[in-house]
């Protein structure tokens, strides 16, 4: 077992793209109008890691990971680029995008030709890393470890490079277990590991003792598992409903001796190859894709939603960006917030009024929504309008849109009369939909009744809070000229006042919305939840953060979601619990932005209350067993400290109706981030599954202050498969951390 980067290539050996990215070569990195300049890139051997010369003191040499790259754009894709080169040189240009909040790197090749082999080159690196089973990841991430360990780079490691290589690994090993776990490899005693040595002492690393119980439990015939043992397993353990063909399949998949394949046999290193695979993992696969009915009409559907979307930070003086829509759309946001002002030169601009935030063209933002708007989900996109706009910019809005957006956008209510509810998601894949104010109701579209004009309209609800918060509350609500043009394009999302249920149900069309503060919201669902939850039937509702959360932060969107509420409109620049909770409502049905609602929340005759659960269909008590057996490669938190290790804990918590909100934790684990077990068995009662979400977190334990988070992962408790699964962890902002994970038994029972 070598430590140069063989493994890194992944079946692109001989690629001429990749062959161009080791040799690497000069680009001109792109900062300003005057901060343009030259740098080599080139990818290093382990194809795993880009390097590049710095000019910055300290710094000649620096590095990223692949890893770490979200995406690589073709072309003047970035704000960046489009406001500091010309589009003449459109085909040279592209940007590498990172996970988290690191800065874009915007880059310029002597060519299209080479800037084709950079953007190609590193497309097929990352789609490579990306589609490596977790097993295989693991492997990478521990070689990579070793790399770093080996400071001499002689392919050997002695006792004093191993003991760095284990701390690297995030595991504090006494000096004597150090000294007996080399001892056991160096079996030439030649005071160094090499070869076959090291990949024994990679074996012994990686032994996983839990796996050891669990296959030897069901490898019944002659030490190893037959078809009929797997299937045993399957059937017994992971509750499966599966046949001696299905687990043959996994045997085909997934076995890696060949002679145990010819006897349709199955070897522990097959076994665990087929738990890191999707079909051990936690999340049903078949939820993977979209699997629930998307011809229901769209208010029937919970709706990923963003709040300010074009924000990139706070909501006092943070950037505002095309970026951060970018960023929101390939999250699978379908309902995003443009609060629109007059701008100089007459084009409106986006921006939080009366703050510091800074400002971004509308028309601008309205072609990055265009181009990113349906390439994770080709389910229909909200364009929710705060309009403070004068007349003309209005109309400039309209002709914005209407150009940019083309046929996309919805001008017409689909059909030739006057709709009396919602099109579906299916019927209005890849369309936009407005919402905003309207000048009149929505049958004048059939009654030739174009006689209205330019006219005084309210402000939206939130634009007039945020007022408040700023100023004494009026006494009157403000009023803003509308223009009929922009008027128009607002269909099936007329902004309304809200002014209580029977008032709604009295006097509010079905396409009329209200937005609801937060506070208001919670209230409501507390005091009036089932006529709350009746409202959702036919009405589509959209909650907002309070505009005191000036730092961007979140609520709790589950007791939204409790009472049907469709667009719960969350920060989506800001990481916390309350997106992790959006992310996992959100995972299931093929990450499409649009979740169906269980049959309770939409059928008329149900007397639904999330608070007081009286007997009804909603009504189905379960008990969930959850043992945390063990985890794998946690990263360390503190990498700054050479010798800090995590004491890691597991804490599972349940966010659902009042019932069913609980959390419970193991105890800490002391200096393993590498593997910890705990063992440890949770029960809980569950009386509405429809509506939990499940988040497991892993913290690095301190007595001292609060608990850092090392990686957390949420989904809803219907998405779960039972038996033994492991766990992917996700960072704060949501994206994998590849090598590490959790490894749990789950079963969800029918209370007796």
């Amino acid at each position: 077992m070598e430590l140069n980067g063989k493994a890194g290539k992944h079946g692109l050996e001989g690629d001429a793209d990749l062959q161009f990215l080791l040799v690497g070569g000069e680009l001109i990195k792109i900062r300003s109008s005057s901060w343009k300049k030259t740098r080599f890139y080139k990818l290093q051997e382990d194809c795993k890691t880009m390097w590049h010369e710095s000019r910055r003191t300290f710094k000649s040499n620096q590095t990223f990971s692949i890893d770490d790259i979200d995406s690589v754009r073709n072309g003047r894709q970035s704000e960046g680029l489009q406001k500091y080169t010309e589009p003449t040189v459109e085909e040279c240009c592209f940007s590498i995008i990172f996970k988290g909040r690191k800065k874009n790197l915007d880059l310029m090749a002597a060519n299209a030709e080479e800037a084709k082999q950079w953007v190609n080159g590193l497309e097929k690196i990352i789609s490579n890393m990306r589609n490596l089973s977790r097993q295989q990841k693991s492997e990478h991430w521990i070689f990579n470890c070793m790399r770093k360990a080996d400071k001499n780079d002689d392919n050997k490691m002695t006792l004093k490079e191993l003991k760095h290589f284990l701390r690297q690994i995030n595991v504090e090993v006494d000096d004597t277990y150090a000294a007996e776990l080399f001892a056991k490899c160096d079996k030439s005693n030649s005071g160094s590991l090499e070869g076959s040595e090291i990949k024994h002492f990679y074996d012994l690393l990686t032994h996983r003792e839990e796996i050891d119980v669990i296959y030897a439990n069901y490898a019944q015939t002659a030490g190893q598992m037959s078809v009929k043992d797997l299937m045993n397993f399957l059937l017994n353990e992971q509750k499966e409903q599966v046949s001696m063909d299905d687990a043959l399949r996994l045997i085909e998949k997934y076995e890696l001796d060949e002679t145990a394949k010819q006897k349709k046999h199955m070897t522990k290193d097959g076994f665990l190859m087929y738990l890191h695979q999707e079909e051990g993992s936690i999340l049903n696969p078949a939820h993977k894709e979209v699997y629930q009915d998307m011809s229901q009409p769209l208010n029937h559907y919970y709706i990923s939603s963003s709040h300010n979307t074009y924000l990139m930070e706070d909501q006092l003086k943070g950037p505002s960006s095309t970026e951060a829509y970018i960023r929101a759309l390939m999250k699978s946001c379908r309902c995003v917030e443009l609060d629109c002002w007059d701008g100089a030169n007459g084009e409106p601009v986006i921006y939080h009024g009366y703050t510091l935030t800074s400002k971004v063209l509308f028309k601008d933002v309205i072609k990055a929504i265009k181009d990113y708007a349906f390439k994770t989900s080709e389910y229909p996109v909200i364009l929710s309008l705060e309009n403070h706009c004068t007349l003309d910019q209005q109309k400039l809005m309209a002709q914005h849109m209407c150009s940019i957006l083309g046929s996309a956008l919805i001008t017409q209510p689909l059909g030739d009369t006057m709709p009396t509810g919602f099109p579906s998601p299916e019927e209005l894949k890849g369309r936009f939909l407005i919402k905003g104010k309207r000048l009149n109701k929505l049958d004048a579209v059939f009654n030739n009744n174009s006689s209205v004009e330019d006219d005084s309209v309210s402000e939206e609800d939130e634009a007039a809070d945020t007022k408040e918060n700023g100023q004494k509350a009026k006494a009157k609500k403000s009023k803003i000229k509308l223009a009929k043009v922009l008027s128009d394009l607002v269909l099936y999302c007329k902004s309304v006042h809200f002014n209580g249920f029977e008032h709604a149900k009295d006097n509010q069309a079905f396409y009329e919305m209200s937005s609801f503060k937060e506070s208001k919201a919670f209230n409501l669902a507390e005091t009036s939840a089932t006529a709350y939850v009746h409202h959702n039937m036919d009405k589509l509702s959209r909650i907002y953060p309070a505009g005191s959360r000036t730092d961007s932060s979140n609520y709790n969107p589950v007791p939204m979601w409790n009472v049907g509420c469709q667009i719960v409109a969350l920060n989506f620049q800001t990481p916390s619990k309350e997106m992790d909770l959006n992310q996992g409502r959100f995972l299931p049905n093929g990450i499409c932005g649009y979740v169906l609602k269980p049959e309770y929340q939409r059928d008329l005759s149900s007397q639904f209350n999330p608070n007081t659960l009286t007997k009804g269909p909603w009504l189905k008590r379960k008990i969930f067993h959850v043992m945390v057996i063990s985890a794998q490669q946690l990263p360390k938190i503190n990498k700054d400290k050479h010798k800090s290790i995590v004491d890691p804990l597991v804490r599972v918590e349940l966010c659902g109706v009042p019932a069913d909100t609980v959390s419970k934790e193991t105890h800490h684990i002391e200096n393993n981030g590498f593997n910890p077990m705990w063992n440890e068995n949770f029960q809980f009662d569950i009386h509405v599954p429809d509506l939990v979400m499940v988040r497991f977190i892993v913290e690095d334990y301190d007595s001292t202050s609060h608990n850092d988070l090392i990686g957390q992962y949420c989904l809803p408790l219907t998405s779960i498969q039972n038996g033994y699964r492991h766990v992917p962890l996700l960072t704060k902002r949501g994206d994998v951390i590849c090598s590490a994970g959790l490894f749990l038994h789950l079963m969800l029972l029918d209370a007796q």
